[in-house]
């Protein structure tokens, strides 16, 4: 069987567009792919903490083959990370290439506008963020697609890291990836879900 995880953004959730779009896209083509998106624990490490159980029993195993990961924004950092970690493809959407900078801005009270929780960004949000980053990438395992007219990350930062890797690179748009919808037979071709 064939399995997804999606990695929605920062302040997002399983009812993002994206994730909703690509849940029903998947159950209408591919019904035999299971579709995985969590809500995502608040704080970096215990993303990966949350996350670890997915890979950890099938690592090194045939099985990783299986799996592929879908990370939006903060999320396609996370994805990163998995990535390079269990050797697993992704497809990376917008994705954060130095999210510590961005959510400096962030730090005290924030309210994720799906859950409605009310949680802190600490100072240690940072310096979990920093832990996780990798500087040396697999470059066939990435699809990177991101959008010139996005309004809270520097795409070009996407385009310089993963500039050896399969990369779209698509003019205007914005941070949501608009007609994201259009690109998901694009996904699947990559993560080899049709196969």
């Amino acid at each position: 069987m064939k399995n997804v995880l999606f990695l929605h953004g920062f302040n997002s959730s399983p009812q993002s567009l994206k994730a909703q779009q690509t849940q029903q896209y998947l159950k209408q083509y591919f019904p035999q792919v299971k579709f995985h998106c969590p809500q995502l624990a608040l704080t970096p490490d215990k993303v990966i903490k949350q996350l670890t159980p997915y890979f950890t029993e099938i690592k090194g195993g045939s099985k990783l083959q299986s799996w592929g990961i879908i990370g939006s924004s903060l999320g396609g950092y996370f994805a990163t990370y998995l990535s390079e970690t269990y050797a697993i493809k992704a497809v990376l959407i917008n994705p954060a290439i130095k999210p510590y900078e961005l959510i400096a801005n962030y730090i005290g009270e924030q309210i994720n506008p799906y859950t409605q929780e009310v949680y802190q960004i600490k100072p240690c949000y940072l310096e979990d963020l920093i832990a996780l980053e990798q500087h040396h990438i697999t470059k066939n395992n990435y699809m990177v697609m991101v959008q010139t007219g996005d309004e809270v990350l520097n795409y070009q930062q996407a385009v310089e890291k993963f500039h050896a890797s399969t990369l779209i690179v698509q003019p205007n748009g914005d941070h949501s990836f608009v007609n994201y919808k259009a690109m998901l037979p694009t996904v699947v071709e990559f993560l080899q879900l049709n196969g």
